[in-house]
């Protein structure tokens, strides 16, 4: 079990942080007071969960003098762990609280600064316990991102960027949640094909016609080059999951064998690929 927790400064980016492990399968877990720890701990052994990322920290008011009783019991579980420890300079600290105008936890008389030593002397001993420290001061998320790659990740999951190729009818509306829509109803069309109109682009008939055309094959040859070019950059900035549409009238036929096509084209690349064709049995 990888079991991680996240701390440090107050506005060093410890929820951009769990995104990240949330996007990388990680069970996420924000602000658990740090007395619960040993609990949570004890729940997840019993679990199938083998990665686990929690973020614990100042928030926990008068409850964060128990996190040092609380690592303790869980190193008599024989439950190895790791903590990241993010922080900032004071004047990017306060930059960050100003723009998005959110208050500190220890500010209390609206001196910011005053509210940023006295957290840093708060968390000196756990800062010092630390097994991973990141100053974000100067980092882009992207940048963040690549800098816990190379930390928590290793083999093929660094860089790793999760496909979804989904299939889809027009005529029952784009899917919400797509980064990019291929629109293919130009293609020529099997459902005005008497043999071919019930069945779909998962049955080789069907996809052979579309196939035959030349107009298919020039097409393809372009689409999947622009895929080609642009996986590469959307995992360079970061980006842990691309959700591709493809669309025609129905859903049934051009679309299903254009997303299936796409899969093979990807198949021998370094992606984890999910395939959904939303529409085929409408």
């Amino acid at each position: 079990m990888e079991f991680l927790l996240i701390t440090g400064m107050s506005g060093a980016g410890k929820s951009l942080a769990l995104n990240y492990f949330e996007d990388r399968g990680f069970f996420c877990v924000d602000n658990l007071p740090p007395a619960l720890i040993s609990k949570f701990a004890e729940l997840c052994l019993q679990s199938d969960l083998e990665k686990i990322a929690l973020v614990s920290d100042i928030r926990g008011r008068e409850f964060f003098n128990e996190l040092y009783k609380e690592l303790s019991q869980i190193e008599k579980m024989n439950l190895n762990y790791d903590i990241l420890f993010l922080e900032a300079s004071d004047d990017v600290l306060i930059r960050r609280y100003k723009e998005t105008r959110r208050r500190h936890p220890l500010d209390e008389e609206g001196r910011i600064l005053d509210a940023i030593e006295r957290e840093r002397t708060l968390l000196e001993e756990l800062r010092g316990r630390a097994t991973k420290i990141i100053d974000t001061g100067e980092l882009k998320i992207s940048e963040l991102q690549e800098e816990l790659n190379q930390l928590f990740l290793s083999g093929a999951d660094k860089n790793s960027l999760h496909l979804s190729l989904i299939s889809f009818g027009f005529k029952y509306g784009i899917p919400r949640d797509a980064d990019l829509v291929m629109d293919v109803r130009f293609l020529a069309n099997p459902y005005y094909v008497e043999s071919l109109k019930e069945k779909t682009g998962k049955d080789q008939e069907v996809r052979d016609y579309v196939l035959k055309w030349p107009a298919t094959e020039k097409f393809y040859n372009k689409f999947f080059d622009l895929i080609n070019f642009l996986l590469p950059e959307y995992k360079r900035e970061g980006k842990s999951h691309l959700s591709i549409a493809i669309g025609c009238t129905g859903g049934k036929h051009r679309s299903v064998t254009t997303v299936i096509k796409l899969a093979e084209f990807l198949a021998n690349q370094d992606f984890s690929i999910n395939i959904e064709h939303r529409d085929i049995e409408k």
